[in-house]
């Protein structure tokens, strides 16, 4: 019922910035949460950055805490994840899902629609 895809993945040099994007259709309500999770070579799908539907509740994770910075446009159903200042560490698929209920959550089980991912590549 809902579709989700990720664009602007790409390969840059530490100490560039990107911007992801993620559109949503197939639904038409905005009251959902959207988050961004990653996914690194050998490890576990881990929680980037997410934010409830009002915007008023955000997280993000201890790595990337005052780098990325999640946004939404609830008009265009749109969701964006501003990374700057990226190291080789942020190397990864990155992934935006949707968890129905509208409230924060951290766990990977918590969201129901994912996308189909876009890989960023940071070279040292």
């Amino acid at each position: 019922q809902v579709q989700l895809v990720e664009s602007g993945g790409g390969l840059v040099q530490a100490g560039d910035s990107l911007r992801l994007s993620c559109a949503a259709s197939g639904r038409t309500s905005t009251a959902y949460t959207m988050a961004w999770f990653r996914q690194a070579p050998g490890k576990e799908r881990n929680l980037v950055a997410a934010m409830a539907w009002r915007g008023s509740t955000t997280y993000y994770a201890d790595s990337v805490k005052g780098r990325f910075t999640i946004s939404r446009d609830n008009a265009k159903k749109m969701v964006y994840l501003q990374m700057n200042s990226l190291k080789p560490e942020d190397t990864a698929i990155y992934y935006c899902a949707l968890d129905l209920s509208g409230v924060l959550h951290t766990t990977r089980e918590a969201y129901d629609y994912w996308g189909q991912g876009t890989q960023v590549t940071v070279s040292s």
